[in-house]
């Protein structure tokens, strides 16, 4: 049980790892009344948005995050059997 423990949580660090990676590459959104006034021309690039490697950051970001989230989780029932 010592070695699962140990391989959840070698993958939960590394997980970690990924996702503050992938934050980090992540362009900075507008905000405030300049991000009000460029709405107008976001709505007409907006076609493309799903190709942008911004889209595929925020993607993976969603995705890793979940599996960071269900890799605690199985960390938590791992370590509840073993006290």
């Amino acid at each position: 049980m010592e070695i699962l423990t140990m391989v959840v949580t070698i993958l939960q660090l590394l997980c970690g790892l990924v996702i503050i990676l992938a934050v980090l590459f992540q362009s900075g959104k507008s905000a405030g009344l300049s991000g009000a006034i460029g709405g107008v021309a976001d709505s007409f690039l907006a076609k493309n948005k799903a190709k942008t490697m911004d889209a595929k950051l925020a993607r993976a970001t969603k995705w890793i995050g979940a599996v960071f989230l269900i890799l605690t989780l199985v960390l938590l029932i791992l370590q509840g059997r073993a006290a």
